[in-house]
């Protein structure tokens, strides 16, 4: 499957530079970086939440997605975000569909109160990249809290989590398994 990483707004050419090199060595994909940002109508800020509404972007998304690229799309995005009923997403996707999309403030360090950490900030990103692009494939939220598809409530649910399927999960992806694999390095 190839997906396009598509960012939303400015986004840190790093990071996608460092999605578009590891998303392979955990979920069956090649990717490329579109290099004309999307932008977003005033009208999905919430001032009253200072946050962005997810909804509405994904929607964009996916339409974009339909329209430009024809293939997966994944959003990269440096806003907070949430959807109803949430008081933030870390991510959103449409199961079984072509489009996800992922929000970076919270994936940070910094965003805590913590001291800057880059390879942290890239982990996390692609863990919940990972999960996001599951889902388009039709994954649901896994029971197991060490598979990248288990929900994460906060961000130490992520950080607890692996950037790789369980069992269960990678047979559904055909991809090797956390317990099948040997460790490697990310970058």
């Amino acid at each position: 499957m190839q997906i396009a990483i598509q960012p939303i707004g400015p986004v840190e050419r790093g990071i996608l530079e460092f999605l578009t090199s590891a998303l392979p060595k955990a979920i069956p994909v090649s990717s490329l970086i579109l290099n004309d940002p999307m932008t977003l109508p005033d009208s999905v800020y919430d001032p009253q939440r200072r946050q962005h509404r997810s909804d509405p972007i994904l929607r964009a998304l996916a339409k974009r997605s339909r329209l430009k690229f024809g293939g997966a799309m994944l959003g990269i995005a440096d806003l907070d975000a949430y959807v109803d009923g949430l008081n933030f997403v870390l991510g959103q996707a449409v199961i079984g569909g072509g489009a996800a999309v992922i929000y970076l403030p919270r994936l940070r360090q910094e965003f805590y109160g913590g001291a800057k950490n880059r390879d942290l900030f890239y982990e996390r990103a692609l863990k919940e990249a990972v999960h996001e692009l599951g889902h388009t494939v039709g994954l649901r939220h896994c029971s197991d809290p060490r598979c990248v598809m288990h929900f994460s409530n906060s961000i130490a649910d992520t950080d607890f989590k692996g950037w790789r399927f369980c069992d269960s999960c990678s047979s559904l992806v055909g991809r090797p398994s956390t317990a099948s694999s040997k460790t490697e390095r990310l970058r």
